[in-house]
């Protein structure tokens, strides 16, 4: 009996088109901005050939924030996809579910009161608000009939999110310094990277991305049903806890230092989704690769659109997944009745 392989025709061209709007997306990142560059100055930042030494030293300059670019919207896809794949719900994301903002409000508060200014820490703070935020979350929609229904979870989400963006401009506006800290970290922005910055953020990000490559097949496992994963010798228990941990991880994390970017995890899955089916082993790296890919490009966009200044990646990607929230939204509504 011949094997079945993973890789058809349309998931080769996924995989190809994605390959090639990272590969765009990132000349597009180290040449566009407040200055553009020609593409020998790009190649002489890299050693090959030579070019102008002030482009040459704005492209170096560039290098850190695309490598960012591509870590944390690899890191924001592979969140999203690990809570819809946990949640069975396709509108499952960290900026849906309210996770992003608390976040936020942990790392407002050790600003304000903790008096905290490393990554480090705010990883860690990051990571317990954005957990205690995902459990809530999830307690309050699994109230009622029909459990966490997704549209049970938005709309606890959405709660969720008000009430916590509250607290974080109660925390924050009566304190210039607070506010002047926190006002551009929480619009969510890429550019401040560093080498440094992305070192720091490594061995968490890292964990996370470990974590995927393991559960994928026991995720696929899972969507089958609690006592189907059961009787195949899997601890059901055990694998929602561990995917639950790698999704908070891989956002918290990005979040420390980018502030919380909306969408990417709810957009990248579901497209691949529908193309791939809902094969984990194929779902979280194409999402990985998409991820990356997109945030970058909002990335650019945000900067010739607010040329000469720049729009925030967080803004964009907000703009480009609200038409794609109401679209999924409608489908899951339509398909429930």
């Amino acid at each position: 009996m011949k094997q079945k392989t993973l890789f058809t025709g349309k998931i080769l061209i996924l995989f190809t088109a994605l390959i090639c709007l990272l590969a765009i997306s990132m000349f597009l990142s180290v040449t566009f901005g407040a200055k553009h560059v020609d593409l020998r100055s790009v190649l002489a930042a890299f050693k090959i050939g030579s070019g102008d030494p002030y482009e040459v030293s704005v492209v170096s300059a560039r290098v850190p924030r695309t490598a960012f670019g591509i870590i944390a919207g690899a890191a924001l896809a592979l969140s999203g996809a690990l809570m819809q794949a946990l949640t069975r719900n396709p509108i499952a994301d960290p900026s849906i579910l309210g996770v992003n903002t608390g976040a936020s409000f942990f790392v407002v508060c050790g600003i304000s009161f903790l008096h905290i200014s490393t990554n480090s820490q705010y990883i860690w703070l990051a990571f317990i608000g954005a957990s205690l935020t995902a459990v809530c979350v999830y307690g309050l929609a699994s109230i009622g009939g029909g459990g966490a229904t997704a549209i049970k979870l938005a709309l606890a989400g959405a709660a969720a999110s008000t009430a916590l963006q509250s607290l974080v401009n109660t925390v924050m506006l009566p304190n210039n310094q607070v506010m002047d800290s926190f006002r551009f970290w929480q619009t969510g922005n890429i550019g401040g990277a560093t080498w440094s910055d992305i070192i720091s953020l490594a061995p968490f990000l890292i964990i996370g991305f470990i974590c995927c490559i393991f559960l994928a097949p026991s995720l696929n496992a899972l969507a089958l049903g609690d006592d189907v994963a059961t009787g195949l010798g899997l601890n059901v228990k055990l694998i929602r806890l561990v995917s639950a941990f790698a999704g908070v991880l891989l956002c918290a994390s990005t979040t420390a230092l980018a502030g919380p970017i909306g969408f990417i995890g709810l957009m990248i899955p579901h497209f691949v989704r529908l193309i791939t089916g809902p094969d984990m082993r194929l779902v979280l790296p194409l999402s990985a690769l998409g991820g990356a890919g997109l945030l970058v490009f909002a990335d650019v966009l945000g900067r010739v659109l607010g040329s000469p200044s720049e729009l925030e990646v967080g803004i964009v990607t907000a703009l480009l997944g609200a038409p794609v929230f109401v679209f999924i939204v409608r489908k899951v509504k339509v398909s429930a009745l």
